[in-house]
């Protein structure tokens, strides 16, 4: 990720518009440094902005049984929140 990017992720509670912070960073990369976290990298936090509340393409679950006669078709939309990534913050 970097800073004007734009990322979908599992709905998050919250408006468009509305600012989110991360902070259990657990790998940063600047340039070729590489921080991986023991758990987590201390002192990071991602802020990003939220565009939009809408949901993924459509999945399609299908069940069937062989010799039965047995089918059945079903759709998924997993809601999701559009993220603006603004700013990566370090120690």
């Amino acid at each position: 990720m970097s800073p004007g990017q734009n990322i979908d992720i599992e709905k998050l509670p919250g408006q468009p518009g509305d600012r989110v912070e991360f902070d259990n960073v657990l790998l940063l990369q600047d340039n070729d440094s590489v921080t991986v976290g023991q758990p987590n990298v201390k002192g990071a936090k991602i802020i990003a902005e939220i565009l939009q509340q809408t949901k993924d393409k459509k999945l399609i679950v299908f069940k069937y049984k062989n010799k039965t006669r047995y089918r059945r078709k079903q759709g998924h939309r997993q809601p999701i929140t559009q993220l603006s990534i603004k700013q990566i913050l370090t120690k």
